[in-house]
């Protein structure tokens, strides 16, 4: 559901080491202190079968993996893993703030919410669409209207359906749904435990950078985390801007029970990176 990551490595290097059966320079368990849950998303490993990613993670102590489609939810189950954010739902730019949208978007909501429920997967993820010229008060109305007709049966199953906050400045044009004040206002109307905000931090440090304030004042809304490195989205390390370390304190220090997913694009060898980030916020 994301564009091809570009990632400086060989693919033929990393194939040849798969074939060997070694991914990675280093193994063996990374997670020591596990206070939060861990995630990683499949797309920025695209020279990686799903099923090498699922074994890789697991060995680290990774507990599950994001954005993945319904179809490949029992994939992970032989790993004791789960998909903790599931696609589906809508695209990024045609989402929940157009009417015309509306009947696609709750049948897609329909169908996997159960599948979700049965599969553990704890969150669906939706998207706002682009502005197109709606305003705010119309997005927050139209979007309002379809979580209201479909939250009962989220609430029902306890299936979180969750927007991720997106900038509009870097990656995504005329999204929405770009700023934390925009979705929490959304979920002050819906009302409901089971619709919360994905809040990435790579997209809002752009959007509106005073992550760890903005994190501690909207909690209660919050629902799944992204990382990444700003600028670039590549590794959370010290090349960037951001201090995950702290971040990821912060974060477990308001005892958030949600899970915590890399989104990271590597510049070098993927699963040598993944462990580093794995090891970084694991406070």
């Amino acid at each position: 559901m994301r564009s091809a990551c570009g990632a400086r490595f060989s693919r033929r290097g990393l194939m040849a080491a798969a074939g060997a059966g070694v991914l990675s320079a280093s193994t063996g368990k990374v997670v020591k202190n596990a206070r939060l849950n861990q995630s990683v998303c499949k797309w920025c490993y695209k020279d990686l079968t799903l099923d090498q990613l699922c074994e890789e993670s697991a060995k680290m102590g990774i507990v599950a993996i994001d954005l993945l489609s319904a179809e490949e939810w029992p994939v992970l189950e032989k790993y004791g893993l789960i998909c903790a954010m599931g696609g589906g739902i809508c695209s990024i730019p045609d989402g929940l703030n157009v009417k015309a949208n509306h009947a696609q978007i709750e049948a897609n909501i329909r169908r996997l919410v159960p599948l979700a429920k049965k599969h553990k997967v704890p969150n669906l993820i939706c998207f706002s669409g682009n502005r197109r010229k709606i305003s705010d008060e119309e997005a927050w109305e139209n979007c309002a209207v379809l979580l209201n007709r479909v939250k009962a049966q989220a609430e029902d199953v306890g299936v979180n359906i969750v927007m991720e906050l997106l900038n509009s400045k870097v990656n995504h044009a005329d999204y929405h749904c770009d700023k934390t004040t925009w979705g929490v206002e959304l979920c002050k109307r819906v009302g409901s435990p089971r619709f919360k905000l994905l809040y990435d931090i790579y997209h809002m440090q752009i959007m509106e950078g005073d992550v760890i304030r903005t994190i501690r004042d909207n909690i209660d809304y919050i629902a799944h985390f992204h990382t990444g490195g700003n600028p670039g989205r590549h590794e959370i390390d010290e090349t960037q801007e951001l201090n995950y370390k702290a971040i990821s304190k912060a974060i477990v220090d308001l005892k958030f029970d949600g899970y915590y997913a890399h989104e990271f694009i590597p510049t070098r060898d993927p699963l040598t990176s993944l462990r580093e980030a794995v090891a970084l916020c694991d406070v």
